[in-house]
């Protein structure tokens, strides 16, 4: 335990500071926006979302390798598939119910296999499992700053539509009574989202972004009596899960990230069955 704590406040361990700085605003957006992601039952439209963003990822090493683009950062290809691909779930989701579902895995499958067959066309081929999975030993000072300004944006869009947030997430028929246009809040948060994804892939990489855009905010509700409560709470067990995951992951010599994800899916599985026990003794 010592090792960790010592390795925290050494001067030439400053990518294990950077690492913990990235949790805790890291967890500001997991918190607000898994809230919202899973009150809304749009966790597979978030993983989708999250798994096409590959694709922009092989498409702008590949451009960059080749000098079709030269230079261009993988984030950029990235936030271009995830938004891109945010849209069209949207507009699919509003406008053909029924086809919703093949076009979320439409999308998942297709932008995936995009970003792995442009990756194995890149000269010296470059190894999709470091943005699958990530790593936040590696965050940079740059990374920082960007979710430093994402996690001010979603703080006061939280702050500033709360109502409309709430109406939307629970009752949109009633939102609609109410002159709140629906649908630009079903994209717009859609938008926010993959935008959210690109950047925190670096914290646990693409394929567990969406564990925990959902496994903080669905402890956080079985405790939460709205949806504020839930988004304070899911950013409170955020930092937690982060933290514990940084420590256990440095102390052991493992995947951070995973580690992350982990401790998150013990927790929820445990308050899961803590409700459920409780629900029995007091049926």
């Amino acid at each position: 335990m010592s090792s960790f704590f010592y390795s925290l406040l050494d001067p030439q361990y400053i990518f294990l500071r950077n690492s913990l700085v990235a949790g805790i605003l890291s967890s500001v957006l997991f918190g607000i926006l898994g809230a919202v992601v899973t009150v809304k039952r749009i966790a597979g439209l978030a993983g989708a979302i999250s798994h096409a963003a590959l694709g922009g990822i092989g498409m702008a090493l590949f451009f960059s390798a080749e000098g079709i683009i030269p230079g261009m950062p993988p984030q950029a290809g990235a936030m271009i598939f995830a938004v891109i691909s945010a849209m069209i779930i949207g507009f699919v989701s509003l406008k053909a119910k029924q086809r919703e579902d093949t076009v979320i895995q439409a999308i998942w499958a297709v932008g995936m296999s995009a970003g792995v067959l442009f990756m194995a066309k890149t000269t010296g081929y470059t190894d999709p499992s470091s943005y699958l999975f990530g790593n936040i030993l590696l965050i940079s000072t740059g990374d920082l700053k960007l979710l430093a300004v994402l996690d001010a944006v979603a703080v006061f869009l939280a702050w500033k539509f709360y109502p409309q947030i709430e109406a939307c997430s629970f009752d949109e028929e009633f939102a609609k009574i109410k002159g709140v246009n629906t649908n630009i809040f079903f994209l717009a948060i859609l938008s926010i989202t993959a935008v959210a994804v690109v950047l925190l892939q670096t914290f646990v990489g693409i394929v567990m972004v969406i564990a925990m855009l959902t496994l903080p905010s669905g402890t956080a509700g079985y405790r939460a009596k709205n949806l504020a409560q839930m988004m304070i709470w899911g950013v409170i067990f955020s930092v937690i899960f982060s933290f514990t995951g940084l420590f256990l992951g440095w102390q052991f010599d493992v995947p951070a990230g995973a580690m992350t994800v982990v401790t998150a899916g013990a927790v929820f599985l445990s308050a899961a069955a803590l409700s459920l026990i409780k629900r029995k003794k007091n049926g």
